[in-house]
C-alpha cells in the first residue's frame, strides 16, 4: 500500500508556507535594503574623507583650505590653480562627473521623467531652496551635492575636539555655516527624502536618535558637513546610520 498526502494536506502546507512568507519576506527584504544603504553611505564618507587627505598631502590644502567658490568652469578646476572644493575633488576623484545644479538631474517615476528633487526638512531650515547645490555623480551612481557658496566667506574648519553642532550662525560667525551637503546613496532613484528618526531627537547635540530598517524613516538623503579632512552626518539620523553599518 502506497502512502502519501491527500490534496487537504498539501493545500494546508502550501497555505502556512504563504503566510510564512508573507510575513518574513518584507523583513529581508528591508534588512537588505537597510545593509545597503549603510554601506554606501559608509563607503562615500570615506571616499569624499580621502579625497581632502589626499588633497591636502598632493596639494597642501584640504576643506580647510578652500577659499573660493567653484567656478564657471568647476568642472575642469585645477587644485594646482585654485582652491575650491571643485577642484579638491577634481584632483582625487575618478570617475565621477560634475553637475552645476542638482536642478539639472532628472528621475524617473514609472515611465515619466522627473526634475530631480529632494525633501530635506535639515537643508531646508537652512537654505530654503537647494535646488542650485553642485553635485558629483560617483562612478557607483551615488550624489554628493554641495551649497554653492561654499567657499564664498569662510574655510571649513574646526577646532580638534569640538564636537558638532546641530546647527551654526550665519552672522559675523560663519565657521561651518556653509559648509553643508548631502549624499544620495542611491543616486536620482526615488525616494529622494531624508533619513529621519523613528524616535528620539535628530540633534547631533542630543544622543537619542534611533533609525529602524523602516522605508518610512531609513531612506536616501544623508546631510553632512564638511571640515578640515572630514566629511561627517550633520543631523542624528544620518549619524545613527553610520554608527550602525558594518
Amino acid at each position: 500500500m502506497q502512502k502519501g498526502f491527500t490534496l487537504a494536506e498539501v493545500l494546508i502546507t502550501l497555505g502556512i508556507i504563504g503566510v510564512v512568507a508573507a510575513m518574513t519576506i518584507p523583513t529581508l527584504i528591508a534588512n537588505t535594503r537597510s545593509q545597503q544603504y549603510r554601506s554606501t553611505l559608509k563607503k562615500t564618507i570615506a571616499t569624499l574623507s580621502n579625497a581632502a587627505r589626499m588633497a591636502q598631502a598632493q596639494y597642501g590644502f584640504d576643506y580647510a583650505g578652500i577659499s573660493a567658490q567653484c567656478g564657471a568652469n568647476a568642472a575642469k578646476e585645477n587644485p594646482e590653480q585654485t582652491q575650491t572644493i571643485c577642484a579638491i575633488l577634481n584632483g582625487t576623484l575618478t570617475g565621477a562627473t560634475y553637475v552645476n545644479k542638482i536642478s539639472e538631474l532628472k528621475t524617473r517615476k514609472g515611465n515619466s521623467s522627473r526634475t530631480y528633487e529632494i525633501t530635506s526638512p535639515y537643508l531646508k531650515s537652512l537654505y530654503g531652496n537647494f535646488s542650485n547645490f553642485h553635485a558629483y555623480i560617483l562612478p557607483d551612481g551615488s550624489i554628493f551635492a554641495f551649497y554653492q557658496g561654499l567657499g564664498n566667506l569662510n574655510s571649513c574648519s574646526m577646532p580638534i575636539g569640538v564636537p558638532l553642532k546641530n546647527s551654526y550662525p550665519t552672522g559675523s560667525d560663519l565657521t561651518l555655516s556653509d559648509c553643508v551637503g548631502f549624499i544620495d546613496i542611491n543616486g536620482t532613484n526615488l525616494p529622494n527624502t531624508e533619513v529621519s528618526c523613528t524616535s528620539g531627537s535628530n540633534n547631533v547635540q542630543q544622543n537619542t536618535c534611533i533609525v529602524k530598517n523602516d522605508t518610512k524613516y531609513l531612506t536616501d538623503i544623508y546631510p553632512v558637513r564638511l571640515h578640515d579632512s572630514i566629511v561627517e552626518p550633520a543631523t542624528a539620523a544620518a549619524r545613527y546610520v553610520l554608527k550602525t553599518a558594518k
